[in-house]
């Protein structure tokens, strides 16, 4: 079998044994949820989270100072940075308005009822404060690169990075060396994460045996409609408009981009972490979508950090449910400010740990609606976020295959390959 197909195996058998733990209603020092649900199952799971966020860091320095050095050369820097942040920026406005319109015609917060058919209960909250804008700014850039690195501040080591690639290409021979040991390094890296992804279905098994057991349907029930709406939402976003962008801007065929992201998609769902997806995520846009280590290595680690496309999703449905849940009514102007508050915090609260619930925060305090309603939704809120991940993904290697096609650094060989990137997960097969 093909390691999608493993994949989707260790998902599907995941969820069923979990389903089947939760159902056996098992008490907490029993054998099984002592011994195998909470040891082995739970860390299986985060061994292999821990093993896609070992990869990170070391990944994403270095591809991108030999990909800053490669651009700092021909200087192409500023405009790639500028396409690549305002593609991010515009598919996320996009995002929030679809799921705002989408929202206003479905009315999900109409139908927010508990077992008994009354209004459902919100259990209680507190809102985390946001950074203040000087704060977020200042916070980009790193005082102490290695801190930074060991921290997995992410905006923090892609400035350094980058400033580093640049500054080896104006070198002359000195960094040419320097760059050419980066080259070699990157070459590791890459044979090291397709090492990694072979253990995949293991690990994919144990994270869903975990959330099969744990979370309940039961509150899925209370916010049926406002699940459902924000699932319509990912799902016209992931499968019309990043389709279209790659059609009308890059003039690619979708039908080639969509199968080649399976593997990303899988972690994605898996994890519910961009940032742990981000090795697989690299690997499939350079081996198999073609995009040149330039643009990949600059484009995706960005992504991981800044597009929250899903998370505006969620946060345009949500606005609109937590209105009518509290019987608010918004006007054009409190929408018009939640499509700007929620596309401006994707960068904002970049680095922020827990940054959905952040940014609906102040999407909420923005147009004056109580943000104790963010506890009616925290219940589904597991799921979401691995829908809204694999959007998330889809959109950091769209936007990378875009930018790298209007730069003329994408192998259109390689992109309309369908078997390309196969070679290299039957040698990790044989090396595993």
């Amino acid at each position: 079998m093909s390691l999608t197909q493993r994949i989707l195996l260790a998902m599907l058998f995941g969820l069923i044994l979990g389903a089947v733990l939760q159902w056996a209603d098992l008490p907490q020092e029993h054998f099984l949820s002592l011994y195998f649900l909470d040891g082995l199952i739970d860390s299986g799971g985060k061994i292999f989270v821990t093993l896609l966020k070992m990869m990170v860091v070391p990944l994403v320095f270095v591809s991108l100072v030999c990909g800053a050095a490669s651009l700092g050369a021909t200087g192409s820097v500023g405009r790639l940075g500028g396409k690549t942040i305002g593609l991010y920026l515009l598919t996320t406005a996009m995002a929030v308005s679809m799921a705002l319109c989408m929202a206003l015609v479905i009315n999900p917060g109409l139908g927010a009822v508990d077992e008994s058919g009354e209004k459902a209960q919100y259990t209680a909250y507190e809102a985390k404060p946001a950074p203040s804008v000087k704060d977020t700014l200042i916070g980009i850039f790193p005082s102490n690169p290695v801190k930074a690195m060991a921290e997995g501040k992410m905006l923090q080591v892609i400035i350094f990075a980058l400033l580093m690639g640049l500054a080896l290409s104006q070198a002359g021979e000195a960094g040419a060396r320097i760059v050419s040991v980066f080259n070699d390094l990157n070459s590791v890296f890459m044979k090291m994460i397709t090492m990694v992804i072979m253990l995949t279905p293991y690990g994919v098994f144990c994270l869903m045996v975990k959330l099969g057991a744990t979370v309940g349907l039961a509150e899925i029930g209370k916010v049926f409609v406002y699940f459902i709406t924000v699932v319509l939402a990912l799902l016209f976003h992931a499968c019309i408009v990043y389709p279209s962008l790659l059609k009308t801007i890059a003039g690619l065929s979708p039908r080639v981009f969509l199968p080649k992201m399976k593997e990303p998609l899988l972690v994605a769902l898996s994890t519910a972490s961009s940032g742990a997806t981000l090795p697989v995520t690299l690997r499939t846009v350079q081996n198999k979508l073609g995009v040149n280590n330039n643009v990949a290595s600059f484009a995706v680690p960005l992504g991981a950090t800044i597009n929250m496309d899903g998370t505006a999703i969620m946060q345009g449905v949500a606005t609109v449910f937590i209105a009518q849940y509290f019987g608010y009514d918004l006007g054009l102007a409190a929408y018009l400010t939640v499509i700007l508050t929620a596309t401006l915090a994707s960068i904002g609260t970049a680095a922020v740990p827990g940054v959905g619930l952040i940014t609906l925060t102040l999407v909420l305090d923005q147009v004056g609606l109580p943000v104790e309603g963010i506890g009616l939704i925290i219940g589904v809120d597991r799921l979401l976020d691995m829908l809204r991940t694999a959007v998330n993904v889809t959109g950091d290697a769209t936007v990378a295959t875009v930018v790298a096609k209007s730069e003329g650094q994408l192998d259109l060989d390689v992109y309309h390959d369908p078997d390309a990137g196969l070679a290299m997960d039957e040698m990790s097969k044989k090396t595993a």
